[in-house]
C-alpha cells in the first residue's frame, strides 16, 4: 500500500488516507438578508465533488468568527446559528461519501474588508474599520485600529463560540488559521505587532493571543475530535528585506508548536508567508515541506505539508520520508477534482467510489 493511501487516526477520527483537500477561499457566500455569510450551492458542489472524488478530508475555507473578521462580504461566517444550520447539508453530504468534513476558523484582522479578486458590477463595494494587534497597515491597505485588551478577550470567546457551532454543524475537524498574515499571525509576528503591553514585544507576549484562542477553542470543541492549527513557519523576511521590522521565524514556530501541543492541538498544518506583501519567497515544488519536516521531527507532533504538491510520487514520498503525516492539496484540486483518485491509480491503491459512478470503474 502506498504511504499516501494508508489510514491516519487522530483522537477518535479515522481518515481513510492522507491526501486532503486544503481550505480555499471561494468568495461565494450569501451577502444579503439573514443568510449573510452562509454557504451557497456553490460550496455544496465545490466541497461535495471533491469528497465524491476521494478526498479523505474536505476542509471548508477560512470562515470568519465575526462579521468584521471577513476578508470580504463574500466570505463564509460562523458567528450565528443560522450559518451553522446552512453548513449542515454540506457536512452530511461530505460524510456520506466517506470523507471527513473540516472547517477552518479565522479573523482576517488588518487584511479584512478587501473585496474579492474579481469585480462584481452589480454590487457596490462595502468596507469597515479593520482591527489588528497594532496600527501597522498591510501594504497599501487601510490602517487598522489597535485592539484593546477587552476586545481581544471578546474575540477569544468568539472563536470558542464558533467552534461550538462548528460541532453542531457536523464538522469533525476544526482548524485555527494562524497563518498567512491573518489576525492570529498578526499577533505572532513582530512585523505586524508593535504593541507594548502583555500582547506584544517578547515572544512570550506575542504568543499569548494564539494560546488563549487555542485554550478556549479546545475547551469548546469536543474532546474526541481533532484540532488543527495552520501556521506560517516563516515570514520570509530574515535578512532578505530592507524592512526595519523583523519577521516571524522557524525557531519561533517550533516554540509555538511545542506550546500548542500541550494545549491539545493534534496537528500542525505548516505553510509560510503572508505578513509582508514584499517578502522574497523562494517558490518551487515542495518548497514548504522542510518546514513541516522540522516541526514534526523536533516537536514530535503530527504535521500536514502544503504548497506546490502536484505529483503522486511527490506526495507519497513526503509521507514515506516522514516529512509530514498528510498532504493538503489546493490548486491542483481546482484544476482536476479527480486528482486524488488518479493518484491512487498511479500508485497502485484502490479507493472506494460512489455507486452512481460504478460503471466507470468496472
Amino acid at each position: 500500500m502506498p504511504h499516501l493511501f494508508t489510514p491516519l487516526v487522530l483522537r477518535e477520527v479515522t481518515f481513510a488516507h492522507r491526501a486532503w483537500m486544503s481550505p480555499m477561499m471561494q468568495f461565494a457566500a450569501a451577502t444579503d438578508g439573514e443568510d449573510v455569510g452562509s454557504p451557497s450551492d456553490w460550496h455544496l458542489q465545490h466541497l461535495g465533488s471533491r469528497a465524491a472524488a476521494g478526498a479523505a478530508l474536505v476542509m471548508v475555507e477560512a470562515t470568519s468568527i465575526h462579521p468584521q473578521g471577513r476578508s470580504s462580504v463574500y466570505d463564509t461566517g460562523l458567528w450565528n446559528d443560522r450559518q451553522a444550520m446552512a453548513f449542515r447539508r454540506i457536512t452530511d453530504f461530505v460524510s456520506a461519501q466517506g470523507s471527513v468534513p473540516g472547517i477552518q476558523l479565522v479573523h482576517a484582522g488588518r487584511k479584512g474588508s478587501t473585496g474579492r479578486p474579481w469585480p462584481d458590477e452589480n454590487r457596490a463595494p462595502e468596507s469597515w474599520q479593520t482591527v489588528s494587534a497594532s496600527t501597522l497597515p498591510f501594504g497599501r491597505l487601510e490602517k487598522p485600529a489597535e485592539l484593546s485588551v477587552d476586545e481581544i478577550g471578546s474575540l477569544v470567546q468568539s472563536f470558542a463560540e464558533s467552534a461550538r457551532r462548528a460541532a453542531d454543524a457536523g464538522f469533525k475537524v476544526l482548524e485555527l488559521h494562524g497563518a498567512h498574515g491573518y489576525l492570529i499571525h498578526q499577533f505572532l509576528s513582530p512585523h505586524s505587532n508593535a504593541r507594548t503591553d502583555q500582547y506584544g514585544g517578547s515572544l512570550e507576549n506575542r504568543l499569548r493571543f494564539a494560546l488563549e484562542v487555542t485554550t478556549a477553542v479546545r475547551q469548546a470543541w469536543p474532546e474526541e475530535l481533532p484540532l488543527f492549527f495552520r501556521v506560517s513557519a516563516t515570514d520570509w523576511l530574515g535578512g532578505d528585506t530592507d524592512d526595519e521590522r523583523p519577521g516571524w521565524t522557524v525557531d519561533e514556530t517550533l516554540e509555538l508548536a511545542a506550546r500548542l501541543k500541550t494545549l491539545g492541538v493534534d496537528l500542525m498544518d505548516v505553510s509560510s508567508g503572508g505578513s509582508a506583501p514584499d517578502a522574497k519567497i523562494v517558490v518551487g515544488p515542495s518548497y514548504q515541506v522542510p518546514f513541516s519536516a522540522r516541526v514534526r521531527k523536533e516537536i514530535e507532533i503530527p504535521t500536514a505539508a502544503v504548497g506546490l504538491i502536484t505529483e503522486a510520487e511527490q506526495a507519497d514520498s513526503i509521507i514515506a520520508d516522514g516529512d509530514a503525516d498528510a498532504v493538503f492539496l489546493a490548486r491542483v484540486l481546482l484544476r482536476n477534482p479527480s486528482w486524488i483518485r488518479q493518484a491512487a491509480d498511479e500508485l497502485g491503491a484502490t479507493l472506494s467510489h460512489p455507486p452512481q459512478y460504478a460503471r466507470a470503474f468496472g
